[in-house]
């Protein structure tokens, strides 16, 4: 899943063009000829190791291949082995710079794109990559046996044409300035991988078959449920170009895997690995500590980023019938004391989550632009009355005339309306039915975070049940949307397209394995993302995707959480060296692996 994320992340461009790249608005940051991206250091030695821990949730692997729906491909296996037509870059948005590709040539009529490849691409097994190959990795990836959201991305993809031997062309349905970047950030993988005595396999069946990719790193050892090794290819073909040089530095990068965060940490204080981000107020505030922290060995620093803030969130499934009701959804939302969590909890350390596009130009705010009245108008019977007001706030409980009692009261008239009335010890409908809801996790201690939660609901007749399960249930069911309650964390973009269809779209709430846990099935929600896929300039995308925001937040199709504006990292200032500042789009762990170096470690140390 998070390679797709990671893709659908550059999947935004626009009708601008380049011969080197690809840019959304307007120019690209780097002009042709550019030698090397400004956050790395061109001369950065190669060698050493950079040892990681996983950043996924499961505990092991059990596949090499990524991009089909069963079992679990390693981390980071995606970024490291895979090259694609275009690289984006980490200090701009919404920019791709020719990479397998020399250059892009958008048709002026943007129906198609062609990329000429470069002729000394090559695959690990040495072969040259040819447009057979991106072709054959495009008809793939929209086959029946990979995760849904290509399918969703690639929707408005008429096809892929093999021009000759180094050209290939992708034909689009109608005009989308998104699609050359989504295609030119689609992984490229070699005809061959998976076939077997010249007859290729089916791709649900290619999973311990070695990748063949051209990316700068191999697999190397592997000890399954314990780590596994990237090894450097010496011979990577793109270790000059400028969209590589000063990049990938390590000879080798090995993924540890722990079974708890418990014994993450405390690895981690024992150097046993070299960088951990942190995700837990609790661990960054507290537990952060020891002697090699005190002696320098081991660094603690926030490094301030401009990435979007996502909208990481209670998800309520309205499939269920007891959260169909949007009343009822937004009486859920009132028993939640955030600023108490934060509080009592989180130490203060996170901002709350506002809306669908926070710390973007997207995030809706105040009264209605007329630009996006323009867009709401004519769907005002389909679309809840208090779009066309102030946006939405999340209920406080701190300030003037707020409180958990008064968010309450107002809570129960919500329910009272929507046909729920408290008798014989419980909140029941009109059937007698109780309000009883499962709250799903993948983790036992997540209970600690919800508990408040599950208290304040108790004052309003309301059951909410922990459920735990482990995780390869929990994503099976989350595939199949058979959860009332979860929580999911959904990454942000500047520039929203494509991949909205497959969070929003009706489509999508039908199909399993989308991103639409929420089961949004509306004609004004499908009308405003494609007002946004389809916008043609900024002043364009803006009101679509704010009219969208106002939308979804209204409909209290999620209850929002917390967000964090910079990456909480600790790293061994002995073994590891880098540029600063943090390029400002950077995710931590790719900007590690991609920028950082080894380094001699002190005499004596």
């Amino acid at each position: 899943m998070r390679s797709l994320l990671v893709w659908l992340l550059l999947v935004v461009s626009a009708p601008s063009w380049a011969a080197h790249g690809y840019a959304l608005w307007g120019d690209l940051k780097y002009p042709a000829g550019f030698t090397h991206f400004d956050y790395v250091n061109p001369v950065a030695p190669k060698g050493g190791e950079l040892r990681l821990v996983s950043n996924l949730r499961y505990s092991t692997f059990d596949k090499y291949n990524p991009f089909t729906i069963k079992g679990s491909a390693p981390a980071y296996l995606s970024v490291l082995m895979f090259d694609s037509l275009l690289a984006g870059s980490m200090d701009e948005t919404a920019a791709g710079y020719g990479l397998l590709a020399e250059d892009v040539q958008v048709a002026p009529d943007r129906l198609s794109v062609v990329f000429r490849l470069r002729p000394q691409a090559k695959f690990h097994n040495g072969m040259p990559v040819e447009a057979a190959d991106v072709k054959h990795s495009y008809d793939t990836l929209m086959g029946p046996y990979t995760s849904p959201g290509y399918k969703t991305a690639l929707e408005d993809v008429a096809g892929c044409d093999v021009i000759d031997a180094r050209t290939v062309r992708f034909r689009f349905k109608k005009p989308n300035r998104e699609l050359p970047l989504t295609v030119g950030g689609l992984p490229v993988f070699s005809r061959v991988w998976g076939m077997v005595g010249g007859k290729p396999k089916r791709f649900d069946e290619v999973v311990m078959d070695i990748p063949i990719g051209s990316g700068p790193y191999k697999i190397g050892p592997v000890r399954f449920g314990k780590d596994i090794t990237y090894v450097r290819d010496p011979d990577y073909w793109a270790r000059d170009l400028n969209v590589r040089r000063g990049g990938y530095n390590f000879d080798r990068i090995t993924v540890k895997i722990y079974k708890d965060n418990t014994a993450r940490l405390e690895a981690l204080k024992a150097a046993e690995f070299d960088m951990m981000s942190f995700y837990s107020a609790g661990d960054w505030a507290r537990r952060v500590t020891g002697k090699r922290f005190d002696s320098g060995e081991l660094v603690k620093q926030d490094f301030p980023h401009r990435q979007p803030a996502g909208f990481q969130s209670y998800v309520l499934n309205s499939r269920k019938p007891m959260l169909s009701d949007p009343r009822v959804r937004e009486a859920l939302g009132l028993a939640l004391d955030y600023e108490w969590m934060n509080r009592q909890m989180f130490y203060n350390g996170y901002p709350r989550v506002m809306d669908l596009f926070g710390n973007t130009d997207c995030a809706a705010t105040g009264q209605p632009s007329p630009e996006e009245l323009a867009l709401l108008e004519p769907l005002r019977a389909k679309v809840p009355a208090a779009v066309f007001g102030p946006m939405y706030q999340p209920p406080r409980t701190t300030g003037e005339g707020q409180s958990l009692r008064n968010n309450l009261r107002k809570a129960q008239a919500l329910l009272k309306d929507a046909g729920w009335t408290y008798r014989d010890g419980a909140l029941r409908n009109a059937k007698g039915d109780a309000m009883v809801l499962d709250y799903l996790d993948s983790r036992d201690t997540g209970v600690r975070t919800i508990a408040p939660w599950m208290r304040n609901l108790e004052k309003l007749g309301i059951t909410l049940r922990f459920s735990p399960v482990d995780f390869a249930l929990y994503q099976q069911r989350l595939d199949k949307f058979e959860f009332d309650i979860t929580t999911i964390n959904f990454p942000g973009t500047h520039d929203p397209g494509q991949q909205l269809s497959d969070i929003f779209g009706s489509k999508a709430a039908d199909t399993e394995s989308s991103g639409n846990y929420f089961g949004v099935k509306s004609p004004a929600v499908d009308a405003l993302v494609t007002a946004a896929v389809g916008a043609r300039t900024k002043a364009e995308l803006i009101p679509a995707c704010r009219a969208l925001d106002r939308v979804i937040m209204h409909s209290h199709y999620l209850i929002p959480q917390w967000t964090l504006t910079s990456h909480r990292v600790a790293y061994n200032a002995w073994r590891l060296g880098f540029k600063p500042p943090m390029p400002p789009y950077a995710g931590a762990e790719d900007w590690v692996m991609l920028a950082w170096w080894a380094k001699p470690v002190p005499q004596g140390k």
